[in-house]
């Protein structure tokens, strides 16, 4: 039987912007040309406050099927190859420290153009751009631990009404500087 995961939170650590880029030329390095950035985001991408120590990437490729025939090269590298896994349009992959099995890297993978890369990017930069809402994230993710220290599945849950609420602020906000 799985037993749900303990949701760890530690305060942030400038290294991780360091080890995103390292992860970036490594992913560039495997890719090739398919691969058109890669942007570092979820809360590791948000100075100042608390995360789970997993780095979140989100690479952007010209072409999701081409991707699909690279999936040895993303294993090469030590990712776990696990497809959609429930969001249409995505390749997720995870890697994981082989000795403690501790998550590492999330990968969240989508083609050129598609409206999750602005979303993503959107939720990050207002976070970046607006300290209180940041330190209202902290707040809520803390909250959400609290009350599911052991399952990561609810955390997830319990915040992402907040989420939606905060990505929908995000989005608009974002519109606007576009105009």
């Amino acid at each position: 039987m799985l037993h749900p995961a303990l949701v760890r939170l530690v305060p942030h650590d400038p290294q991780w912007a360091e080890q995103a880029h390292a992860e970036v030329l490594a992913l560039a390095a495997a890719l090739g040309p398919n691969l058109l950035t890669v942007h570092h985001i979820g809360s590791t991408a948000i100075p100042g406050i608390v995360a789970k120590p997993v780095l979140d990437l989100m690479p952007v490729v010209v072409s999701l099927a081409a991707l699909d025939l690279q999936q040895e090269a993303m294993e090469t590298l030590g990712y776990r190859w696990r497809g959609e896994s429930g969001l249409a349009g995505r390749r997720y992959c995870t890697r994981s420290d082989p000795a403690t099995g501790r998550r590492l890297i999330q990968a969240h993978t989508y083609e050129d153009g598609a409206f999750e890369i602005t979303r993503h990017l959107a939720f990050r930069d207002y976070l970046r751009e607006h300290r209180d809402i940041a330190v209202a994230y902290e707040r809520e993710k803390i909250r959400c631990r609290d009350l599911h220290a052991e399952d990561k599945s609810a955390y997830s849950d319990c915040k992402s009404d907040w989420i939606r609420l905060i990505e929908a602020k995000a989005l608009t906000w974002r519109s606007q500087r576009a105009d």
